[in-house]
């Protein structure tokens, strides 16, 4: 499999989330993710007015977070988080499942949070990824449930993490594994084709963004945004700003 800087380049989604990011941050993050020309920014909701404005006419799409990270809140902060969201220039939503509900088996409760905000979204001609926060999930069978519905619900795709969904492990230290090959199979074989995959934490150079394409993953989050196109600018010998050439995908995959 080969591939174009534009086609990876659009696979991305410059995440501009980390809670300690400032104003001044936040603009050169839309200025870098213009720069290269990604998909989208998905930024803190706060800034997404600004956001637009920034972006206005690049090509870049201003997405933001809804019931963020926790997924928490109740369904109608959510869609009330998605009008204003939409009404100041997002046209990309990112949700979390209310992963609480989901362990407690209360699908109906899981499905309706999911579509209400897929109804509020797609009123304003946004597009909504659900995210599962697979790190708090047991088993694949719950993740398998979840894909399907979300589906149901009217997601057009599904997520695997919010990349902040940190476990605490028997050491009492924090980590979070993020998109990880068995889930990214698992999710993509749960949907059916017009559902995508997006692929979030842990993907922090450019053989992990060629690996979760092969996986499936029609975008992903990141944060190593200039390091990983720069690098495939080197790879395929292309200057900066240059033309996009191709490069292969790692070694077993």
């Amino acid at each position: 499999m080969t591939c174009t800087y534009t086609d990876l380049a659009k696979m991305i989604d410059h995440s501009l989330l980390h809670p300690t990011l400032t104003d001044r941050e936040l603009e050169e993050g839309c200025r870098l993710a213009a720069r290269y020309g990604v998909a989208s920014v998905c930024i803190k909701p706060y800034y997404v007015r600004r956001a637009a404005e920034l972006l206005a006419g690049t090509g870049v799409n201003v997405g933001t977070v809804i019931g963020f990270p926790h997924g928490g809140n109740t369904t109608e902060v959510k869609r009330c988080e998605t009008e204003t969201a939409c009404r100041e220039g997002a046209v990309e939503i990112d949700m979390v499942i209310n992963v609480g509900k989901a362990l407690s088996g209360d699908w109906t409760y899981v499905e309706e949070d999911v579509r209400a905000v897929c109804a509020e979204a797609h009123r304003h001609g946004a597009i909504v990824k659900t995210i599962i926060e697979n790190d708090y999930l047991p088993d694949d069978g719950i993740k398998i449930r979840l894909c399907q519905i979300c589906e149901r619900a009217g997601t057009d795709f599904v997520k695997t993490s919010t990349g902040y969904g940190f476990v605490k492990r028997p050491d009492g230290a924090y980590g979070y594994r993020g998109a990880t090959e068995p889930d990214l199979k698992l999710m993509r074989a749960s949907c059916s084709a017009k559902v995508r995959i997006k692929a979030a934490g842990g993907v922090r150079d450019l053989d992990g963004l060629l690996r979760v394409r092969a996986l499936g993953a029609a975008r992903c989050g990141a944060t190593a945004t200039a390091a990983m196109l720069d690098e495939f600018r080197r790879r395929s010998g292309m200057g900066p700003g240059g033309e996009a050439g191709a490069a292969p995908a790692p070694k077993g995959y």
